[in-house]
């Protein structure tokens, strides 16, 4: 099966999408008063949270389904789910942590696409 993008690409764009969402959900608490001085109240809104975390879904499945068959190694998905879960946990089951969990989950997401980068790039065979 062909694949439309290439999954280095796809891990390029996955991590810049996960530290984007770690920085925003880690920088938000203290520029939340100065956004709408800036006219960037909207980045405070929940659903900007759910569409860059359902963007990096997205990506994150999508880019580790397309390069697990090249280089064979788990580890990128479980590291992938760990984030994802780390995300969850902060959202839905202890709020009170949501402040380090989600952020972290954040950076645990890039470098599954890091590693999945690593993998693919030395990867011999095709």
């Amino acid at each position: 099966m062909k694949y439309f993008i290439k999954s280095e690409k796809l891990d390029q764009l996955g991590m810049t999408a996960s530290l984007a969402c770690a920085i925003h959900c880690a920088a938000l608490p203290f520029v939340l008063t100065a956004l709408p001085l800036f006219g960037l109240s909207f980045l405070a809104h929940s659903w900007i949270e759910m569409v860059m975390i359902g963007l990096s879904l997205v990506i994150g499945v999508y880019s580790l389904s397309t390069s697990y068959p090249k280089h064979k190694r788990p580890m990128p998905a479980i590291i992938l789910t760990i984030g994802f879960v780390m995300i969850a946990t902060g959202h839905y089951l202890i709020e009170s942590m949501e402040a380090i969990l989600i952020p972290m989950g954040g950076f645990t997401i890039a470098l599954a696409h890091y590693i999945n980068w690593k993998y693919s790039r030395s990867c011999v065979h095709k």
